[in-house]
């Protein structure tokens, strides 16, 4: 017997990869315009979303075999950790810029991203 649902099959099956592309859009308008040093209101709540939200999806991605809860508390601890230690280090070393700090941690979630996808095209 056939049952009917409320929503679509695409509905439920296209969500994770549009909201996805809606994450990397608000995170490369927050980066461009603290690259570009243009005065916004957006500014900020963009480019602390992708402070936090870039990180988070590249843990997550690297932790693809773990529970989605523990994957999802582990990426959120994580790319608390990852802003932390890269202001941490760039005070230390007295390079503290906004632009610096925001290439650095863009390098350290495109190395994650890196390794997701190293994994995937090396699975057998």
């Amino acid at each position: 017997m056939r049952t009917i649902r409320d929503e679509p099959a695409t509905v439920r099956t296209d969500l994770l990869p549009v909201l996805a592309g809606i994450a990397v859009a608000i995170s490369g308008v927050g980066v461009a315009l603290a690259l570009a040093d243009v005065r916004s209101p957006l500014r900020a709540p963009f480019i602390l979303f992708f402070l936090f939200a870039g990180p988070a999806c590249g843990i997550a991605a690297v932790l693809s075999r773990q529970a989605p809860a523990a994957r999802a508390i582990t990426a959120a601890a994580g790319a608390l950790v990852i802003d932390l230690l890269v202001a941490q280090t760039r005070s230390s070393l007295h390079t503290l810029t906004v632009g610096g700090g925001i290439i650095a941690v863009a390098a350290i979630t495109a190395l994650l991203f890196l390794r997701a996808i190293g994994r995937q095209i090396r699975k057998p």
